[in-house]
């Protein structure tokens, strides 16, 4: 077994053992949504041991430990804050998989958070691909990664605040969100965190066999389009804005930012 195989299958471990703890934690608080904010989170983790146990160029290991750290830490704190201030309520995607799941529901949420773990160890490849590279200089296209991540995380990062803003208006309850980049999106988050994993696979591609992560934005995309991305949230936003909010669906862009139809 390679290097980089080992130190994947211990990250692998890692996030299980972390998932399974935060299931605990879930069971006891009575609150599935915290396993988006380990979610978030774990690719902190997953980053950090990669860089400390890889074997590539050590500038390199620091900066992916230090883009993918301050990515998944404001993704978690923000998902955290959300948790907080809805407990405890809990978020109705996860009510609904309660009732969903009549039987044996505690060990469905259980194999639900430890595919989370996997889900973190998949799409982890490129970190771990950047943390063995042993180019001793950083190319063309880890800089143009770099570009792309930026705009990226200031797009979700500027997506969520706005999101954030209108929520904490008492006026706006019921409402849809249709200020910002939500006029042009129904989902701008989900698109500029889409544009975050291709950033990682860009910069991964400079690495030997990186260009095989390619499939991270494309598995992302999968999940958001057809998993537990759009569709769950658009459930749950028909179920508690109705009208108002096929009315959002009939003129704005479910994922791309574009110009609202008339």
């Amino acid at each position: 077994m390679t290097f980089g195989a080992e130190l994947w299958l211990a990250g692998l471990l890692a996030m299980l053992l972390v998932m399974l703890a935060v299931w605990l934690l879930s069971e006891w608080v009575a609150n599935a949504g915290i396993v988006d904010v380990a979610w978030a989170a774990g690719f902190s983790v997953l980053g950090v041991l990669y860089a400390a146990r890889g074997t590539g160029w050590e500038p390199r290991r620091l900066a992916w430990s230090g883009v993918v750290s301050l990515w998944s830490l404001r993704l978690a704190g923000h998902l955290l804050a959300r948790v907080v201030a809805e407990h405890p309520v809990e978020d109705g995607r996860y009510r609904q998989l309660r009732r969903d799941w009549p039987e044996r529901r505690r060990l469905k949420f259980l194999g639900f958070f430890l595919l989370q773990g996997v889900l973190d160890s998949a799409l982890s490849l490129p970190f771990l691909a950047g943390c063995l590279n042993g180019a001793s200089r950083a190319s063309a296209l880890e800089w143009a990664g770099l570009a792309l991540w930026a705009v990226a995380i200031l797009g979700e990062a500027g997506a969520d605040a706005q999101l954030r803003r209108f929520k904490a208006d008492s006026a706006n309850r019921g409402r849809v969100c249709r200020e910002g980049l939500w006029r042009f999106s129904r989902h701008p988050n989900y698109f500029f965190e889409w544009l975050v994993w291709c950033a990682y696979a860009l910069a991964a591609s400079a690495a030997p066999w990186g260009w095989l992560t390619v499939y991270c934005p494309l598995l992302m995309l999968w999940f958001l389009f057809r998993v537990t991305g759009i569709p769950l949230t658009e459930q749950q936003a028909l179920r508690s804005r109705g009208d108002a909010y096929r009315a959002y669906q009939a003129t704005t862009s479910a994922f791309v930012p574009w110009f609202p139809r008339a």
